[in-house]
């Protein structure tokens, strides 16, 4: 097997739960989860086999959460994008967010951009957080754009119209649930999918390594015979 996991996208899932198991408010939890966020980063930026690295930062359906818990989410993603702007830079890492931007704040939105272009000229890692975003969203918005260019659909086609055009290869889910939450669903095709029961603060540099150690042992075939 020589399987190389180019691609991986994480749900991070967990943060919640693991501040309260710790007596702790949830905010707690996603503030100990931006840590985390910053060492597997580090991580896969290392790993010259790891190409991109796409995290579930909120989804179209967090908004759905408590309204003090999405302001809390806010700030903090405004506040990690400008503590870690030297992290990528020097890292050689490209951020470059996916989702539909414009439900952020104007403030917000400065700031995703402006880290977006401080780190354009980066060719290690590509970082991507997903940000307000939704796998059908995405298909959605890629078909709208389509429909406006009169073009035939195909498959290539909608792969270059999506916010990511790249297939992702492992993905990992944190936290115990096994299923997918609308995340990276035309790029997952064929992703080799990996569920932990670890809480997303919890997870480490080693045990990514050990879900590495045992996808590259698996035989990808995507729908045909070896």
């Amino acid at each position: 097997m020589n399987n190389n996991p180019s691609h991986i996208a994480i749900i991070m899932d967990g943060n919640g739960r693991w501040a309260e198991i710790q007596g702790n408010n949830r905010t707690y939890g996603h503030e100990k989860g931006s840590e985390v966020v910053r060492s597997i980063t580090t991580y896969c930026a290392k790993n010259p086999e790891i190409n991109r690295l796409t995290l579930y930062a909120f989804s179209t359906e967090n908004w759905k959460r408590p309204k003090l818990e999405v302001e809390f989410l806010m700030k903090l993603l405004q506040k990690y994008l400008k503590k870690e702007l030297p992290t990528y830079l020097k890292g050689n890492i490209r951020f470059q967010p996916i989702g539909d931007l414009s439900g952020f704040s104007a403030s917000l939105q400065k700031t995703i951009v402006e880290v977006q272009e401080a780190t354009r000229h980066c060719t290690g890692l590509t970082q991507s957080l997903a940000l307000n975003y939704g796998g059908r969203d995405e298909i959605i918005r890629a078909a709208v754009t389509l429909q406006a260019s009169n073009t035939p659909i195909s498959h290539d086609l909608i792969t270059s119209a999506l916010d990511c055009d790249c297939d992702v290869d492992l993905l990992i889910r944190t936290g115990g649930d096994h299923r997918l939450s609308n995340f990276m669903l035309w790029q997952s095709a064929y992703a080799e999918l990996f569920f932990t029961d670890t809480l997303w603060p919890q997870f480490t540099t080693e045990e990514l390594e050990k879900i590495i150690h045992k996808f590259k042992q698996v035989e990808r075939r995507f729908g045909g015979l070896h």
